[in-house]
Order: structure tokens, then C-alpha cells, then sequence
């Protein structure tokens, strides 16, 4: 089955908590401390309308947060299941993102990820993401990075 993706709503809470809790877990010995990812307020964020999940088998296993920023959107988290990795679901969150911000008329998207997290540079810059700017931000070490669309 293809996967789809639509916009979260407020019962899709639990299980998108589940999946970033359980993408981001294993980032903790890494950093340091859990990921900023971790402790969003994904219930604030998908009343903003900002989340948007991907489903596989209708079963919730990844979602994107895009949020807009002046005269850019922010892809403020990708997320997927950690035993959905490695099929290209990431991807699909990703080419989605960009696609929305497109729609949404906006030309740039920015994001930002731990500097310690490599795959995920790789990742971007592969993808054709730039990096912009290295700094402490919110008691992280982060890469900022963007894309022209």
C-alpha cells in the first residue's frame, strides 16, 4: 500500500508523540539530553495546523511540522518510525514540505538539526540544502541550513 499523507488532527496526538519519542530516543547519549524535537507541543502545533502525517497501512509512521517564518517556512521536524527507516519515507516527508511550501507561495525553506546529528547533515546537503549558520541556540549546538525552491 502507498503511503498518504494529510494534515494531523488532535487524535492523531498520542501515536505522534510515540513516533517522535521513539525517532529521536536513541539521539539522548549522543547530545547529551533529549532532543529539542522531544519536548515540542505537538498538541499547540497541530492546532496551528502545522503537522502533517504520513500513514502506511493506515497506521501513523511519520509526520512533518512545517511552520511559517516571514518570507520562509521553517521545517521545523521530520520524524518516522524507527522501524519504518531506511524505505524512504524521510524523503517522501521531506518532498512533501517542499511541495507545501511552494503551495504556499513561499520560494526558501530553512531548518535546523544538532550538529552531532551526521546523518541527518548528510542527509540535507545531499538534498541540496545549504548550510547557513553554526550556533548555540535554545542550549543546542545546531546547523542551520536552507534551500531555494
Amino acid at each position: 500500500m502507498e503511503p498518504t499523507i494529510r494534515i494531523a488532527s488532535e487524535r492523531d496526538l498520542p501515536a505522534i508523540e510515540r513516533v517522535v519519542y521513539d525517532a529521536y530516543k536513541g539521539y539522548i547519549p549522543l547530545i547529551g539530553k533529549p532532543p529539542a524535537p522531544m519536548s515540542d507541543d505537538y498538541g499547540r502545533q497541530i492546532e496551528a495546523g502545522n503537522v502533517w502525517v504520513l500513514l502506511l497501512d493506515d497506521q501513523l509512521v511519520g509526520l512533518v511540522v512545517l511552520v511559517r517564518q516571514g518570507g520562509h517556512m521553517l521545517l521545523d521536524n521530520v520524524a518516522v518510525a524507527p522501524e519504518r527507516q531506511g524505505c524512504g519515507l524521510g524523503r517522501a516527508l521531506i518532498d512533501f514540505a517542499e511541495a507545501k511550501v511552494r503551495e504556499c507561495g513561499y520560494n526558501e525553506i530553512h531548518l535546523y538539526t544538532n550538529e552531532l546529528m551526521h546523518q541527518n547533515l548528510a542527509l540535507y546537503k545531499r538534498l541540496g540544502y545549504q548550510e547557513t549558520a553554526r550556533r548555540l541556540d535554545s542550549g543546542f549546538r545546531r546547523v542551520f541550513m536552507k534551500k531555494t525552491l
